[in-house]
This record gives C-alpha cells, sequence and structure tokens, in this order.
C-alpha cells in the first residue's frame, strides 16, 4: 500500500468518527450542552471564575460544536478546503485531548460525552481515543502536505447543504426529544428492572503463596494464601440506573411512585422552565384527575417551588428527585414521563404535550 492510500485509509477513519460522534450528538445537543455546562462549572472553580460565563450559552455552543464534527469529517473525506478543514480538525481535537485529558487526570467529570449516551467511555479510553485521533491527523497533514486544491462550487453547495440540515437536525432534536432514546429511561424500559443487575457478579482474586501469584473465581479458605488484588470480571452486569430516588420532607417513595399508573410533570429547575405551555399541562393534568395520579417531580428548593406553583396555578402533589437524574429522564423543562407499574410507556416534550385520549390510550384504560 502506498502513502497515498495510507493517507486514503486514515481521512475515511478520522472523517468517519468524525460523522459518527457528531451524528450522534446531534440526535439529542440538549445532552451535549449539560456536559459542556460540567466542565465549565469544573473549570469556573479550578481554573478561572471566567468560566462560569459559558454555562447559559453551552446549549448554542453545543449546536456548534456537533455540526462541526459531522461536516468537519465530511470535509476530510471529500477533501474539501484540505489544510482548512485538516487544521480545524487538528484544533478540535487538540481541545478535545486537553479536556479528556484533564478528566482522567482528576476524575472530576467522569464521562467526556464524546459519544452521548450511546457508547460510555471511561476517562481514560476517552483520552486515549483522542491521543490516537491526533495522531491520525497529523500524520493526515504530513502526507497531505502538498494537497492546495481549491473547492469546486458543487463542493461548497454540498457543504453548506449539509450544514443547513445538521442545524435543521438539531433545532428538531431540541425543541422535541431525541430522535433515538439510549438513556435507561426509555420508552418500554422497566425502572425497577434497569436498578437491578442483570447478572450475579463475578470477581477474580489475585492471591500469594511461596512467592507464587494464583487466581480464583472464590477467595481461598486456606488463610496461607496473601491476598494481593481483586477484579470484577463483569461490571456491564451492574444496573443501568444506580441514582433514581424520589422523596419528599415525610420519606422515600421511590417505590410508591412505581406502582400503577402515573404521570410526572417534570419541572429540574423551575426558574428555567418554559412557562408558555403550562396552560396546556395543567389541562391535561385537569383531565387526567380521578384517572391516574398525577404528580411533579422537581429538584428546586420546596420555597421556590411552592411559589412557582402558586403563580402557576399548579395544584398538584410534588417530590424530589436529583437535577441530573430528572436531566436524564428527559431533555425537556418541563417534561412529561408516564409510567405503567414502573414501565416507560410515555414520554414528551413540552411542545408535545398529548391529549388526555392519547396518555389512557398508551394505557390501555
Amino acid at each position: 500500500m502506498n502513502l497515498k492510500h495510507i493517507n486514503t485509509v486514515l481521512k475515511f477513519l478520522v472523517g468517519g468518527l468524525f460523522i459518527f460522534s457528531g451524528l450522534i450528538k446531534i440526535n439529542d445537543p440538549v445532552g451535549t450542552s449539560i456536559k459542556l455546562e460540567e466542565y465549565f462549572e469544573v473549570f469556573s472553580v479550578q481554573f478561572a471564575e471566567f468560566f462560569h460565563l459559558f454555562v447559559p450559552i453551552a446549549l448554542p455552543l453545543a449546536v456548534i460544536l456537533v455540526i462541526l464534527e459531522v461536516v468537519l469529517g465530511i470535509a476530510l473525506i471529500v477533501n474539501y478546503q484540505p489544510k482548512l478543514t485538516q487544521y480545524t480538525i487538528l484544533g478540535l481535537i487538540i481541545f478535545f485531548t486537553f479536556l479528556t485529558g484533564y478528566s482522567a487526570i482528576t476524575n472530576t467529570v467522569t464521562d467526556c460525552g464524546c459519544f452521548g449516551d450511546a457508547i460510555k467511555l471511561t476517562p481514560w479510553e476517552s483520552f486515549t481515543k483522542d491521543i490516537v485521533l491526533l495522531l491520525l491527523i497529523v500524520g493526515i497533514i504530513v502526507l497531505d502536505r502538498g494537497n492546495k486544491r481549491n473547492a469546486t462550487m458543487a463542493e461548497h453547495a454540498a457543504i453548506g447543504s449539509a450544514s443547513v440540515l445538521m442545524l435543521l437536525l438539531a433545532v428538531i432534536a431540541i425543541n422535541h426529544l431525541p430522535f433515538i432514546d439510549f438513556r435507561a429511561y426509555k420508552i418500554g424500559d422497566n425502572i425497577a428492572t434497569n436498578m437491578k443487575p442483570s447478572a450475579d457478579f463475578i470477581y477474580e482474586y489475585v492471591v500469594e503463596k511461596d512467592g507464587k501469584q494464583y487466581t480464583f473465581n472464590e477467595y481461598p479458605t486456606d488463610k496461607s494464601y496473601t491476598f494481593v488484588s481483586m477484579t470484577h470480571v463483569n461490571p456491564e452486569a451492574g444496573p443501568k440506573i444506580t441514582d433514581f430516588a424520589v422523596w419528599n420532607d415525610e420519606g422515600d417513595y421511590t417505590e410508591e411512585i412505581l406502582k400503577g399508573n402515573k404521570l410526572f410533570i417534570i419541572l429540574y429547575d423551575v426558574s428555567k422552565s418554559n412557562v408558555e405551555c403550562l396552560n396546556d399541562i395543567n389541562t391535561l393534568a385537569q383531565a387526567l384527575h380521578g384517572k391516574i395520579d398525577v404528580y411533579v417531580l422537581t429538584a428546586s428548593a420546596a420555597a421556590t417551588y411552592d411559589a412557582f406553583a402558586a403563580e402557576h396555578h399548579i395544584d398538584l402533589p410534588y417530590y424530589y428527585t436529583d437535577a441530573t437524574v430528572l436531566k436524564t429522564i428527559t431533555r425537556s423543562n418541563p417534561g412529561l414521563w408516564l409510567l405503567q407499574n414502573g414501565t416507560v410507556k410515555g414520554k414528551w416534550h413540552y411542545y408535545d404535550t398529548p391529549n388526555y385520549s392519547e396518555v389512557l390510550d398508551l394505557l390501555k384504560l
């Protein structure tokens, strides 16, 4: 294989990964913005306070970032404006490498969100992936250093069309819900089941005796062995959900809310919620009164929520849930979440508030 062919393969590898990563995140720009907010909050504490100024614009930054990933991936593969494309990708990878490297070393952000919720990577896996990408793009730049071609009008039009299409998909995902839900709270999932291990945990024990090491699936009862280490062989068997809890001032209600037919209005932060849709949600709640239980889940403080509920005439019982969990359940604030005996039967963005017959049909009532 000559250098030209190697260069082509490298372009397809890097470009394809950029396209895949960008499409995964265009599916859920709000999720990407939440991850950026997490980085900005950490950096504002550990580096400089001005990073906190980026938190309010995390969503538009996320949209720009994910569109860039897809468009740059396409541009690299089709050899569009090679120098501009390659050096922009190099800059992005250096930026990503800094983020993932910092996360790996400090363990402050345990999931980079590189592939959204579709593929979870540990901080060190993410950092390693970015180091490999950095080496690949440097290799492309070196091998392609004589490439100075200018793009045709058709190529300009194609890249522009791809950018507009990605923007349109991002806007649709923001104003509704992700096209594909990769999270453990999606329609069809049972919350109680996802809170349990999928199989018994398996461990390997490394022990030492007479200068030799041995590996056992069960810890030996022979006390002449000295413990060296223990490895969790099947961590993938762990619960998909580890932090779901619902409570109020009277106690924990997690088990209770996973019984029967229940519609939850999710308001993870009332100060940032869309209030224009509340009339439709209130109308739905009133129509369902006496047919199914309707509750509010919030992460806002009691006094803040009570004032908000009084102002917007929300007369429903409410419970507390961690804000991160609520943002994982739905990317909409407010959002609607329908459960039947703990199984998710429906999820809606506030722009897509259903009528009461649609809710009852999903429950077969």
